[in-house]
């Protein structure tokens, strides 16, 4: 299919060269006058100027994106081969809901291509057209979501960019397997919601755990298929350029940690960037946040191992038994990075049992005689 017909070219006068070949500018590929082969390159940027989603919509700055391409592109490259192209912004329909069916479309064919398409968003509620991508995919999906409150507000009295997630989560059909927020700050989130996803089995963490727990939180991305990812999550100080600024959240080196473990996810395989407002942002510091994210999370992808055997000698093998239960628990240690896995079984046998991402926390944890918090969750979505 020709995708350039959804996309408009970037403006020449801002991307038509670099004067430092060996940065990030110099070795991508944008669309000025011709659309890039997006079949020959890895990692593809793709602009999402739309906000329609917002409370405050009207009189707004659609330059966001390319803010972002600005100081991205003046960033040095990173390791690996970097084949890298930016395909432009994505032309908005003419309703909202056209926006969402138009990202539905290209995901769709990129993600089946197998290429990484990093979206510059664009209100939050574009997630839900990420999201729809993975509706044709013939598999479940684990969503990944860091903002400072889940967006699970009434549908019929808010903008969709406060209630997209309740989108997701009733989106017929259901393909998705487990859902992960990171990031919520409790003041600001409905206890009643909290309730409700942990009746669901799925996994929250609020900042302050993020915090504490840095490394435990890089297993959780490292399940996601896709990540969304909104700036609200981000400090005051480091992210100034959105609607709901807060003193409080993830510092810019926090975030930048999170895009690296994403970056890193073979099984991820497209990352959303939203809540950009460079109305906001005086001397683009939020646009220098963000590029620096977008760089961190692309040098992961280079990081990647690719086809994981746990049966080579890429791997050491862990059981672990319980004094009053004849089952063991296997753990699976990487040699080269030293991340840790988890087989979980079905206990009704009905299902093939999974190998899944954990912490060398949990393996002490089973090690200790307790079952894994982890493991518990997990064989409640089988």
């Amino acid at each position: 299919m020709n995708l350039s017909i959804f996309f408009e070219p970037l403006p020449e006068e801002l991307f038509g060269g670099t004067d430092k070949p060996k940065s990030v500018g110099g070795y991508l590929a944008p669309f000025i006058h011709s659309f890039p082969d997006w079949r020959s390159a890895e990692v593809v940027l793709i602009g999402l100027p739309e906000y329609r989603g917002t409370p405050d919509a009207t009189d707004l700055t659609y330059e966001g994106p390319n803010r972002i391409r600005q100081e991205l592109y003046r960033l040095m490259k990173g390791t690996g081969s970097w084949l890298l192209m930016d395909l432009g912004n994505l032309l908005p329909g003419i309703h909202l809901e056209d926006t969402y069916l138009r990202l539905k479309e290209v995901i769709e064919i990129l993600v089946a291509a197998g290429k990484f398409p990093i979206l510059l968003g664009g209100s939050h509620d574009l997630t839900y057209g990420q999201f729809l991508g993975y509706e044709h995919l013939s598999k479940t999906v684990n969503l990944v979501m860091v903002d400072s409150q889940p967006d699970m507000a009434h549908v019929e009295d808010t903008a969709p960019d406060q209630h997209h997630l309740h989108r997701i989560l009733l989106h017929d059909p259901n393909y998705l397997f487990g859902f992960s927020h990171i990031g919520h700050q409790t003041y600001l989130t409905d206890t009643t919601t909290l309730a409700a996803f942990e009746k669901l089995h799925f996994e929250l963490y609020r900042l302050g755990q993020v915090r504490q727990q840095m490394q435990e939180m890089e297993p959780i991305i490292r399940q996601a298929d896709l990540i969304s990812f909104d700036v609200s999550a981000i400090r005051h100080q480091d992210a100034p350029g959105q609607a709901t600024a807060n003193p409080f959240g993830l510092t810019g080196e926090e975030a930048c940690q999170l895009c690296w473990y994403a970056g890193q996810n073979d099984q991820l395989s497209s990352l959303g960037f939203y809540g950009y407002r460079p109305e906001f942002d005086h001397r683009s510091l939020t646009a220098i946040t963000l590029a620096t994210m977008v760089w961190y999370s692309i040098e992961g992808f280079y990081q990647r191992q690719g086809t994981l055997d746990f049966h080579s000698n890429q791997f050491l093998r862990f059981s672990v038994g319980f004094h009053d239960n004849p089952n063991k628990m296997y753990f699976f240690k990487n040699r080269q990075n030293e991340k840790w896995w988890m087989q979980v079984d079905d206990l009704s046998g009905r299902r093939p049992s999974l190998i899944v991402p954990c912490s060398y926390q949990d393996y002490l944890t089973a090690a200790d005689g307790e079952v894994p918090n982890r493991w518990i969750v997990m064989q409640a979505r089988l």
